[in-house]
């Protein structure tokens, strides 16, 4: 497979992985098409990787917790006549193995190579543990 890129986004008032799942459910968070999708000021440049097999990685709480594949961008011209890009998403959230990630803005481009792995459809199972207690073992590299 040819090269792909990621995105990282921190998903700001979210709570857990449930609650990212319940906003993109809302009709307003969602393509005509009825998919969820995130829309940004900035057009990515990297266009073509990220849709080249490219995900979405959600940091939530300060940690990144699930990820979602890009399916495609769409172009969008807001109430102010400006060009944004709706980065249209699959609705299934991938679980990944939980990476603590400092506050930023927008998004940044997260190449392959450093993007946390999935956790087991086994472990996707389990109940999430507390927020405050994820970060503190992500925090000393036990999660």
């Amino acid at each position: 497979m040819d090269k792909h890129i990621n995105l990282i986004k921190l998903s700001v008032g979210t709570d857990d992985v449930e609650n990212l799942t319940e906003w993109q459910a809302l009709h307003r968070a969602q393509t005509a098409d009825g998919l969820p999708r995130h829309v940004t000021r900035m057009w990515p440049k990297r266009e073509s990787e990220l849709l080249n097999g490219g995900s979405i990685y959600w940091v939530i709480k300060g940690l990144v917790q699930c990820r979602q594949r890009i399916l495609r961008l769409d172009e969008m011209i807001g109430e102010d006549g400006i060009r944004r890009c709706a980065i249209v998403l699959d609705p299934q959230l991938h679980r990944t193995t939980q990476a603590p990630r400092r506050p930023f803005q927008g998004w940044r481009y997260l190449p392959a190579e450093d993007s946390p792995p999935d956790i087991s459809a086994q472990r996707q199972q389990e109940e999430a543990l507390p927020s405050e207690l994820s970060a503190a073992l992500a925090e000393i590299g036990v999660l």
